[in-house]
């Protein structure tokens, strides 16, 4: 997943640790500099491309995830092509990362290929860096997109799976016909 050498942050590390001990299943990764959600994957599949679409598996979840927000957001559903994030309009929003640029180490792929959780990172708004007073805006911007994303949870298979008895199961395979990639069940 990461390349010899490269150096993983201690509060990387620990949020890695997190995932792995709880069972998260959706995450959003929050980012500046744009206004678009991405999803993975992120590193394309051949390192040595550039903007080369990378789809998982779980393609169209992935897409459905991306669209709640996108759609729920006010200036990323606007149809405008002249404003920040307009070239993304003709895509609803929305964007493979490894098709808008490919990087490895991102924790949306590490999510998906470590955890059972979905993860899509959100460009929230043009600024890098925004000013303080530009926060209260981009905070409105996005509250409402964080919802409609955050009701996602309740999309896809859910329930508990036990033995004859009734005791959960940990650690179970779940597959899914059509879809290679498999999750586990938690604790």
């Amino acid at each position: 997943f990461f390349f010899p050498g490269f150096q993983v942050a201690p509060e990387t590390k620990a949020v890695m640790k997190w995932l792995r001990s709880i069972p998260f299943v959706l995450s959003a990764s929050l980012h500046g500099g744009e206004l678009v959600v991405t999803y993975p994957y992120d590193y394309s599949r051949h390192p040595m491309e550039e903007k080369m679409f990378s789809p998982t598996p779980d393609e169209k979840m992935f897409k459905m995830l991306a669209k709640a927000y996108a759609d729920a957001h006010p200036v990323i559903s606007d149809r405008s092509e002249l404003r920040c994030g307009g070239n993304f309009v003709k895509r609803g929003g929305i964007i493979n990362g490894a098709e808008w640029y490919s990087f490895s180490g991102g924790m949306a792929d590490f999510n998906y290929l470590h955890t059972n959780c979905f993860e899509v990172t959100v460009e929230v708004g043009c600024e890098k860096f925004p000013l303080e007073e530009e926060l209260f805006t981009i905070w409105h911007e996005n509250r409402d997109a964080l919802l409609s994303y955050m009701e996602m949870v309740h999309r896809g298979i859910k329930g508990i799976v036990s033995d004859k008895f009734g005791n959960p199961i940990k650690n179970a395979r779940i597959s899914v016909r059509g879809i290679r990639h498999d999750v586990t069940t938690g604790n």
